[in-house]
């Protein structure tokens, strides 16, 4: 850590504990903390070792934000870490490509997505508030999500990454019709595997200050302790706000990156 200043290091933990708290009530962390990185860390720093490193950070402040969750939220524990689990291996596997691929041409799909998703949960205020249905979701539902969240998600966030958690989100609400705050808790469950999994292969690779790590990932996991107790603690209708305004960033960074970077 020779090359990065104390006040540099002092701030990235503050983005890790501001990017722990966002994360664990909505995700999207990534969108406080691989930004804040990609600027303090030193120019001669390649960017996959902000990428490895934020991973590495993000594991533990989503490990805490999901034993949190998964000790008093309504959670089905054993789908959950059947889900995390398939997730991890697409992470890695999307992590193992991340290199080959143009993300740029990525980011204007992932606005478009993004912006819909906005506009739908403005204008279905319900959406994700009821509490999910006490019949036994259908098998169909259940391979959708594992489809869909376990191996598309979780090649995503090895792959790309921004707003992981934020679309882990929106399609269990979507495809297991859970209300925000539950689906909030399983998405923790799921996301500690897909930044594990995208870690691995960052690790290997040699693409993670280890040095920052233990400082900042005490801090995210602050970050993700308080900002699990606090969903709980308002429900559904304080993610839903949070859930817009993490939405609202995103688009507003992919443009930023996309059209004047």
């Amino acid at each position: 850590m020779s090359d990065i200043t104390l006040t540099t290091a002092a701030l990235l933990c503050v983005a890790a504990a501001a990017a722990g708290w966002v994360d664990a009530v909505v995700g999207g962390g990534g969108l406080v903390l691989l930004p804040a990185m990609l600027i303090g860390l030193p120019a001669d720093q390649p960017p996959a070792h902000a990428l490895g490193t934020n991973k590495a950070v993000a594991v533990t402040g989503t490990s805490i934000a999901a034993v949190t969750y998964v000790r008093k939220a309504p959670v089905d524990r054993g789908f959950a870490v059947r889900l995390g689990l398939l997730a991890l291996a697409s992470a890695a596997g999307g992590a193992a490509f991340a290199s080959a691929v143009d993300k740029a041409v990525l980011q204007p799909l992932i606005m478009v997505v993004l912006l819909a998703v906005a506009g739908f949960v403005v204008f279905r205020p319900q959406f994700g508030m009821a509490p999910a249905p006490a019949e036994e979701l259908s098998r169909r539902r259940r391979l959708a999500a594992l489809a869909l969240i376990g191996v598309g998600i979780g090649f995503y966030d090895g792959l790309v990454g921004p707003g992981t958690g934020t679309f882990l989100v929106l399609s269990l609400v979507a495809l297991l019709r859970l209300n925000l705050l539950t689906a909030s808790a399983t998405a923790k469950v799921v996301n500690v595997g897909t930044n594990l999994g995208a870690l691995l292969v960052f690790g290997f690779g040699g693409n993670v200050l280890w040095q920052l790590v233990p400082f900042m990932a005490a801090f995210n996991m602050a970050g993700g302790w308080i900002g699990a107790r606090m969903a709980m603690k308002k429900g559904s209708g304080f993610v839903r706000v949070v859930l817009l305004v993490v939405v609202t960033a995103l688009v507003a960074r992919l443009g930023y990156d996309q059209w004047f970077a």
